[in-house]
């Protein structure tokens, strides 16, 4: 069987959908995988067919912009930038790339993921079966309605009818890689959900020695690969510095790991770490609240402290402290006073890592995607 998967060019949207194309290929089947050029290289070295198709979030940003009158980032526009270029722009942009591929290549079904509409409107317009990858807890505050209504004109200007009260996911097989005591199932009942077990994904990489020999707790920093800067790691920093513990900081593409000087001998920076291998070995993660990072400290079991920044994030530090699975100091909350009392508290909380441990047996008895395979098999008919 061929099998196109399709996600938006981020580590946060292609990362969580990998193992499940991974797992495809093994199994025999011929994969595609449809990403912009920024991630080819990502894509070839796991041995999937590269398909060129959409343009990048940033480009997507920059067109946004441009339409209000402005060629250069503005914070005071970012939510309009943000509705026009994944309610707009990115779908126009992969189904026009895609309708092409489609017809050329024949592939027996399509994997998209959830803020990846377009390859999955391409699919419904070739008449190919379309499944719809998650990420994270879907429910009716996911995506911000300002955002739907603008896919929804597309849609309709496509001449596409979906179900009623859908649009990213456009109605279709739901992937669901969220662990069910979390999800909100009610808002999935009327979709054919197929749960499969996230499986963090991360490029090969090897980790410091120190890491795997630690004894002293270990604290993991990270603000992703798209949300970090110089002022947040300097706060998180000083606030983690003082704990009687190891800490690992990855400061991630954006930052230069130059800029935090001074830092004490327990602090290790590092431009990337393999971070699927590292949770392996953390005691407690303090991140921005990227769903891939919350969805893969669960996995692994572990507290988290989440600091967000944008996006879904301040959803998933509400669902982290909700549900007892650490904590989240949001706005100006976040000094790294704050961060020090309360990273010191979740180290030693035990009901908290109780809690964590009833998480990660609940993710280990999900599906595997190569469980999850067939499925799609018999889905492509």
């Amino acid at each position: 069987m061929r099998i196109l998967f399709s996600s938006l060019g981020s580590h946060g949207h292609v990362y969580p959908i990998l193992p499940l194309a991974i797992a495809a290929r093994e199994q025999g089947h011929d994969v595609l995988y449809a990403v912009d050029s920024g991630f080819h290289a990502t894509v070839e070295k796991l041995g999937l067919t590269v398909v060129d198709a959409g343009i990048s979030i940033w480009d997507a940003f920059r067109q946004a912009n441009a339409l209000h009158g402005t060629g250069e980032f503005r914070r005071d526009m970012l939510r309009q930038t943000a509705v026009d270029a994944f309610g707009s722009l990115l779908p126009r942009a992969f189904v026009n790339d895609l309708e092409p591929v489609l017809e050329r290549d024949k592939p027996d079904l399509v994997v998209f993921e959830l803020i990846n509409p377009g390859a999955g409107l391409a699919a419904m317009r070739a008449g190919i079966p379309a499944v719809c990858h998650g990420f994270g807890k879907m429910d009716g505050d996911l995506v911000p309605e300002a955002m739907s209504n603008l896919l929804l004109e597309y849609v309709a200007e496509l001449g596409i009818t979906l179900p009623n009260g859908h649009h990213y996911g456009l109605g279709s097989t739901y992937l669901d890689v969220f662990p069910p005591s979390l999800q909100d199932l009610d808002f999935l009942s009327d979709v054919d959900r197929i749960p499969m077990r996230p499986v963090p994904f991360a490029e090969p990489g090897e980790l410091p020695d120190w890491v795997v020999a630690h004894e002293k707790p270990l604290v993991y920093l990270t603000f992703g690969t798209a949300f970090s800067n110089p002022e947040v790691l300097k706060t998180a920093v000083a606030g983690l510095s003082g704990l009687d513990a190891e800490v690992l900081v990855a400061t991630g593409p954006q930052v230069d790991p130059s800029v935090l000087t001074d830092v004490p001998g327990n602090v290790h920076v590092l431009p990337w770490v393999p971070q699927a291998d590292l949770l392996a070995h953390a005691d407690l993660v303090v991140h921005h609240g990227g769903a891939g990072t919350t969805v893969a400290a669960m996995t692994n079991g572990l507290t988290q402290l989440v600091l967000p920044q944008g996006a879904d994030q301040f959803r998933n530090a509400d669902i982290v402290r909700d549900t007892r699975l650490g904590d989240r100091l949001v706005g100006e909350e976040f000094t790294s006073d704050a961060l020090h009392e309360m990273a010191r508290k979740l180290l030693r909380d035990n009901d908290v890592q109780a809690a964590n441990e009833t998480i990660k047996a609940e993710i280990a008895a999900m599906p595997a995607p190569g469980e999850v395979v067939p499925k799609l098999v018999d889905l492509a008919g």
